[in-house]
């Protein structure tokens, strides 16, 4: 299974890849998302280790039912050959209704077919005010014209 743009990565096919995942996430359906992960995909995601696309999944199930009204940008920091960094951010509410922002950075490599191998994630989150939200359009697909991290102060 191919899932273009296909390593090695130009800016433009980096930025097109982080898009793409940036859209799947916020989908929010851990099935679809899981399929852009090799079968044996290794994660590590805060202090959690994660093998294979069928943890994947299980985990995202689990996320997306807890963290709720979820809307996530990422923005391109670098890459090089099958490798792309990516910062970013996400807005969820609890189940109580208290929100939270979440920022972080992954690292992600990519095997021959366009599958991530491994993801690396580094995310610290804090308490928000819903009045201090900054993403607020409707769930799914971030607009093209919403503005990104940067243009955000992000």
């Amino acid at each position: 299974m191919s899932r273009p743009p296909l390593p090695p990565f130009t800016e433009a096919t980096a930025i097109q890849k982080v898009r793409m995942a940036e859209d799947a996430w916020n989908g929010r359906d851990p099935a679809k998302v899981a399929l852009a992960y090799t079968p044996n995909s290794q994660w590590r995601n805060r202090a959690e280790f994660i093998n294979g696309r069928e943890a994947i999944e299980a985990f995202l199930a689990r996320k997306w039912a807890k963290e709720l009204d979820y809307r996530l940008t990422k923005e391109l920091w670098t890459f090089a050959d099958n490798r792309i960094a990516v910062r970013f951010a996400y807005e969820y509410h609890d189940d109580s209704g208290y929100w939270f922002r979440a920022y972080g950075n992954e690292n992600w490599e990519f095997d021959e077919e366009g599958l991530m191998q491994r993801r690396l994630a580094s995310i610290n989150e804090h308490p928000i005010a819903e009045a201090d939200r900054k993403f607020h359009w409707p769930l799914g697909r971030r607009p093209d014209d919403a503005p990104e991290l940067s243009a955000l102060g992000l």
